[in-house]
Formats: C-alpha cells, sequence, structure tokens
C-alpha cells in the first residue's frame, strides 16, 4: 500500500507515530506532510529509515498516488489540529483511506464520515477500544511465553522503538518473538492491538492481558509496548494498567540522555534513574516477580557516536544493568539479559 504521513511542523523530533511507520512499517511511504520542511527529504533529517521526499500538503501529490493518509503526529490530549482538515478532506476526496492515532475520531466528524462514505473510503480510528472489553482475571502470567515489557522514565523517551528493535533483533538471531502493541503506533506497524489510553480504567488491564493471552501461548517470547510512565503526573494510569495487566518476566528502562524533567510538564523534576527501578519492580511485585534487567537510551539529542556511546555507558553504570541505544549501537548484549 502507498501512504503519506502527516506531520505538519512536528518532523521529525515529535513526529513517533511517523517516525515509526518510516522504520518498522511495511507500506510504501510516498511523502511526509510537513509545510515546514517541503522541498527536502527524509534521509536530511533521518539517516536509517525510508527515504520520502517531504512535501508541503496533500495538493502537493498526484491523486492517485497515495492510498492511504496517516496522521503520523498526536499532540498532547490528541486534539486535532484545523490546520490539517485540507489535507485530511483532500485525501478523502481522492479515494485515500485516513488512518489516525488521535484521541479525536475522525469517524465521528461529520465533514470527513460524509466524504469517506461518499468515496468509499476507510476511517480507521485506531485509539477507539473495541466494545467487548473486560476486566483483567491475572492470567497472563500463565503464557508459555517469556514477557518483556518496555517501562520509562517519562513519555517520547523510546519504548515503541526499543520494543521493535529488541523484538526485531530476537527475530534475526533465531528466536520466535512477537510484539504486543498498546499504542497508536504501534498498532499501525503491526495492524492490530488495544489502544490501552482510551480504554475505560477498570478494563485496561485486561485489554492488556487480553493480547498477551491471545498469542502468549504461540511465541517463546512477548515484547510489550510500555507507555508513559509511573513518575508522570497525567498518565501513571495507563503505565500500571500495562504492568498489571501483561503481568511480565522482565523490565526495560527506557530514558532520553540529558532529560532531568517531564516533557510538558516541566516544574515535575525526573526521581533519580535509580529510584525507577525500585518503583516499577515494587508496583510489579503484587502480581509477578519482574525485575528490571536490561536499560536503553534514546541518545538522538547527541551528534556524535562517541558522546552517545560515553552516555550509554554512564546510564548502564548508574543502572547497574547492560544498556545500549537501539538504534545507535548493537543490542546483542542486552538481549543475552532478556532471552
Amino acid at each position: 500500500m502507498k501512504v503519506a504521513l502527516l506531520a505538519h511542523e512536528k518532523f521529525p523530533t515529535r513526529a513517533k507515530t511517523a517516525l515509526g511507520v518510516l522504520r518498522y512499517g511495511t507500506d510504501d511511504v510516498v511523502a511526509v506532510l510537513d509545510r515546514d520542511n517541503a522541498g527536502t527529504t527524509v534521509s536530511e533529517f533521518v539517516p536509517d529509515v525510508q527515504e520520502a521526499p517531504i512535501v508541503a500538503g496533500m495538493d502537493n501529490l498526484e491523486a492517485d498516488a497515495v492510498d492511504a493518509l496517516y496522521i503520523g503526529i498526536s499532540p498532547i490530549g490528541g486534539e486535532f489540529d484545523e490546520s490539517w482538515r485540507d489535507d485530511v478532506r483532500t485525501a478523502l476526496e481522492d479515494g485515500c483511506d485516513v488512518i489516525s492515532g488521535l484521541h479525536y475520531f475522525l469517524s465521528e466528524d461529520d465533514e470527513f464520515a460524509s466524504l469517506a462514505a461518499a468515496n468509499d473510503c476507510e476511517l480507521w480510528d485506531v485509539r477507539k477500544p473495541d466494545n467487548d472489553l473486560a476486566v483483567a482475571d491475572g492470567v497472563a502470567g500463565d503464557v508459555d511465553a517469556d514477557v518483556i515489557l518496555t517501562v520509562g522514565t517519562d513519555c517520547s523517551v523510546g519504548k515503541m522503538t526499543t520494543t521493535m528493535e529488541l523484538a526485531r533483533d530476537a527475530r534475526e538471531a533465531g528466536y520466535d518473538a512477537a510484539v504486543v502493541p498498546t499504542g497508536q503506533t504501534g498498532i499501525m506497524i503491526e495492524g492490530w492491538g488495544n489502544p490501552i489510553d482510551r480504554v475505560v480504567a477498570d478494563f485496561a488491564a485486561g485489554a492488556v492481558e487480553e493480547m498477551v493471552t491471545e498469542i502468549g501461548d504461540e511465541y517463546d517470547y512477548l515484547f510489550v509496548e510500555g507507555q508513559g510512565s509511573i513518575a508522570h503526573p497525567a498518565y501513571s494510569g495507563v503505565t500500571c494498567s500495562i504492568l498489571h495487566g501483561a503481568m511480565p518476566d522482565k523490565l526495560v528502562l527506557c530514558h532520553r540522555a540529558g532529560q532531568e524533567v517531564i516533557h510538558g510538564y516541566e516544574s515535575f523534576a525526573l526521581p533519580p534513574l535509580p529510584t525507577y527501578i525500585d518503583l516499577y519492580e515494587q508496583l510489579a511485585a503484587p502480581v509477578c516477580n519482574a525485575e528490571v534487567v536490561a536499560g536503553a537510551l534514546n541518545t538522538s539529542d547527541l551528534d556524535s557516536d562517541d558522546a552517545a556511546a560515553d552516555a550509554v555507558d554512564a546510564y548502564g553504570d548508574t543502572l547497574g544493568i547492560p544498556t545500549t541505544d537501539v538504534i545507535r549501537f548493537e543490542t546483542d548484549h542486552v538481549l543475552e539479559n532478556l532471552l
């Protein structure tokens, strides 16, 4: 399928969904939409993902060039930016499906719903959960697979990327591994999953458990995509639901190099890094014996590999566990602790 990725004014640093699809998706990305960077290419910003031109909008593409438009960004709160309306409208008028990970459901927008019906298009709101979810039974720990969960010091520190990279590297090493997607980006890449940050609170752990038990006896290892952070003032409930619903065996602690405060909530300082190990392990303890056995450091803000390597070493020394940057460096020594 040929797709375009909407990432206006956010590519690449705050367009993790667009980057995720570029890096891990199987679709052919025809273009990235970003008014600020129009006329450039993806490789000028990110060298290790699928190449594509960056254009100002859907009007810059031929009507039959794209099969689907992905909303490749999600602002805090997941609201729809009205400046995107022309691009979504053009996509639907051209017969393109539109896939969105926003909390704002495009299928409930009167204009978009009418255009989709008139042009035989699909509006897929990835964050719209199933209607038949239930509370957790506490049985995820009974599956045959070892369950590995990525957890973080904050949102947007690399949990999805770490999940995807470790699962891919495990498969390449000959292990039978699968991803359990819990957020919009993972769901778009994998084509299935439950959007845990949109599920009614009582059913959130159950939604994770349902996914783990659905495929847990088919694989040797499940890599569960984490969300949020247990220390986040707004999103800690999602983190706890995934931790208890997945009942993981092992945890990977993800962090962004140099970050000292919660993004978007800068009055809240991050706790000392070793504190996170105690927080996650003690919170998991009533339902499972999960241990933080590896770390992943996002060094994308550091220019040189030498500086990144030093930061990874310091992160590992601080936590006392094997660590890496899953994009910049090898994952072998981390996988040895996980598999």
